[in-house]
């Protein structure tokens, strides 16, 4: 090769160079609470089981004792673990209820300012089959519940607030009746809002104390005598009726929920 004479270039590739993206690696403290969520959640670990200390943990996984706290930390706001302070304390696991269906569902409503008309259909997809399944699954224990409550409801008289909370109490006590955990979660977890969205003093007069009494007890008729057809039509019939009417009267958008007493 003479100095004036140069190397040829390398062929180009017929392919453009790979590229990757922006990989994300996950906290280690979000991998050990993902690996202890999961052994909760699939009942290896029951409940009020005992975590290992601290100490161990840290031992065990290899990881700092910051990193090990966050990862309680993450499980106790979810709710699946009982940090306990003391002398006996640590973490225990907690397996999620209708308390966290509940809590959850009333997070949403008030972060998300759920409309009222929202909630009432809600109600309308849901309470009329948990009515047909009271009808299939009641117990002796399930319909005195009803009876009790609509018995308070009517009792109440002109006061507003104790007849509200009758009015829940049925409602809740329907779904109980169906016998379906998810339904009975669900319910329980509207409560509040059902109560917020039928606050309204200047509908419930004594006519309409006196219809939604009717209603009551012509449903607890049909889930007493295990007419699944009848008690979906007349919970249907109810909570859309409910919810036209109020809608006539009540100028409000949204539901709007108070914090919860602790």
């Amino acid at each position: 090769m003479t100095g004036s004479e140069h190397p040829a270039p390398a062929p180009r590739s017929e392919h453009p160079a790979p590229r990757f993206g922006t990989l994300t690696v996950p906290k280690a403290s979000d991998v050990l609470a993902a690996e202890v969520r999961e052994r909760i959640l699939s009942g290896e670990l029951g409940e009020g089981t005992a975590l290992p200390p601290e100490r161990q943990l840290v031992e065990q996984t290899g990881l700092s004792r910051a990193t090990v706290r966050e990862a309680l930390r993450i499980l106790e706001v979810e709710g699946l673990v009982d940090i306990r302070p003391g002398r006996g304390g640590g973490a225990f696991v907690h397996r999620p209820g209708r308390e966290s269906l509940a809590s959850t569902v009333q997070l949403v409503i008030r972060g998300q300012r759920i409309r009222l008309a929202a909630l009432h259909e809600t109600r309308e997809a849901v309470e009329p089959t948990c009515a047909a399944l009271a009808a299939q699954r009641r117990t002796d224990e399930d319909l005195a519940e009803l009876d009790a409550a609509n018995a308070e409801l009517i009792e109440a008289g002109d006061d507003i607030q104790r007849f509200l909370r009758a009015n829940v109490r049925w409602h809740n006590a329907v779904a109980r009746a169906s016998g379906n955990e998810l339904l009975i979660g669900f319910l329980s977890a509207l409560s509040q809002a059902i109560h917020a969205a039928t606050d309204l003093e200047q509908f419930m007069d004594a006519g309409i104390r006196e219809v939604t009494a009717r209603a009551h007890t012509r449903i607890t008729e049909a889930v007493r005598a295990g007419d699944s057809a009848a008690a979906m039509r007349r919970m249907s019939r109810h909570v859309c009726g409910f919810a036209r009417a109020a809608a006539e009267v009540d100028g409000r958008e949204r539901v709007e929920l108070t914090k919860p007493e602790s």
